[in-house]
């Protein structure tokens, strides 16, 4: 039996044979080739934490770090370094700096002076991303950190973190608002967003002139 087939346009293709009518045949459905997840990282507990502060324009926010001394090993004094990446609301980082703590060690920030007050590039910022990565001193100065040197074989455990921020209550006329503290957010660290952070960071301290290096890490919680 002779068969007849053309291509019609991108619709398929149009058989007829000498016993039937004319039947479209349609091309395979493509298989749509999956996107790749970022292999999560096997860090420990703390080394990788988040919070979100706002409304920076009505006052300011502050958080607090502590070290719970979980890096505490025979010929390990258990200090750790807090490195702190601020971002702003469109994920751009404008600063970054890191903080040696000590075990039981109590350490804090200001959002608007010590984050705000020096970014690399001037904007007006509400709210932003604070990220913190905690990992191990240079092992030849303790207390000796930079936050453009984080990497997957010096994570440490033992970071807490805890944040302040405010909130509006719409509520009220004119609106108040109110301070509350949370701790921060411990999300799934890949291997991607590692290597981002630091290299994010280490633009900043190679091209920002001093600008995008944030102040901070003193003794003592507000």
């Amino acid at each position: 039996m002779k068969k007849i087939s053309f291509l019609v346009a991108v619709l398929g293709i149009f058989s007829l044979s000498s016993s039937s009518a004319w039947s479209l045949v349609l091309p395979p459905t493509p298989v749509a080739t999956p996107v790749p997840t970022p292999a999560p990282l096997n860090a420990p507990e703390g080394a990788f934490q988040v919070h979100t502060f706002a409304n920076l324009d009505i006052g300011d926010s502050y958080f607090n770090l502590t070290n719970g001394g979980s890096s505490i090993a025979s010929g390990n004094n258990g200090n750790i370094c807090a490195n702190v990446y601020a971002l702003s609301a469109d994920d751009t980082m404008f600063a970054c700096c890191a903080c040696s703590i000590t075990p039981d060690q109590l350490r804090t920030y200001s959002v608007v002076t010590d984050l705000l007050g020096n970014p690399l590039t001037m904007a007006m910022r509400t709210s932003i991303v604070v990220k913190l990565v905690a990992s191990t001193p240079n092992p030849k100065n303790s207390t000796s950190c930079n936050a453009s040197s984080p990497t997957t074989s010096n994570l440490a455990p033992g970071l807490v973190a805890w944040g302040s921020n405010l909130h509006a209550n719409s509520t009220t006329t004119p609106t108040t608002y109110a301070v509350t503290e949370q701790e921060f957010s411990y999300p799934t660290l890949s291997t991607t967003e590692l290597n981002n952070l630091a290299s994010q960071c280490h633009q900043i301290q190679t091209t920002g002139m001093g600008s995008g290096i944030c102040s901070g890490c003193l003794q003592g919680g507000r």
